[in-house]
């Protein structure tokens, strides 16, 4: 058996794209976006690992984000207009996985870990920030296509800080792994 410093199926440097090579030099937070719709008795949830974002500070505030058009979070939020975009710490590194469908999440992403219900749709208890938010405008549609993504503008009309100092460490994501400073 050998040990390899770099995945044994990742293409060579020279048969990857060098947007995303670009992209991947650059330190992106982890958030998950969740969303809900429905009542009680036919209530969906659905949520998205998502890492391409920024904030926009203004009155009002924006989250700004690229999402996966195809994604179950985009069709709850276009029937929702509604959702929690919630900042994950170090800790929560397994949950961003489970929520990236890159991990196994035995009964769905949102068995594994606690969910307060807001206004917005479901906010992670203990996460270190989270922000309630509405879609901004008419749902994107395929002119929003950005890249491979959809372009989300999402109105911030509430924030919800934990003390920094409970917080062990921003997740952020860099070249295909996880870090934290």
């Amino acid at each position: 058996m050998t040990i390899h410093n770099e995945h044994p199926f990742l293409p060579g440097d020279a048969d990857r794209s060098p947007v995303r090579r670009l992209r991947g030099r650059l330190a992106s937070p982890v958030t998950v976006w969740t969303a809900e719709r429905g009542t009680d008795e036919d209530r969906r949830r659905a949520g998205l690992t998502v890492s391409s974002l920024l904030i926009a500070d203004g009155e009002p505030g924006y989250v700004v984000g690229m999402i996966d058009p195809l994604s179950d979070l985009w069709d709850v939020l276009r029937a929702s207009r509604s959702a929690v975009v919630n900042v994950l710490d170090w800790r929560r590194r397994s949950l961003a996985d489970a929520f990236g469908y890159t991990a196994p999440a035995p009964g769905g992403p949102f068995k594994q870990a606690d969910w307060q219900d807001t206004d917005w749709g479901p906010a992670l208890q203990g996460c270190s920030a989270w922000a309630g938010c509405r879609l901004a405008g008419e749902p994107a549609t395929e002119t929003d296509t950005v890249g491979w993504g959809l372009l989300v503008r999402l109105v911030i009309e509430h924030t919800e800080l934990r003390d920094d100092s409970e917080s062990d460490g921003p997740l952020v994501h860099r070249r295909g792994r996880y870090h934290t400073f």
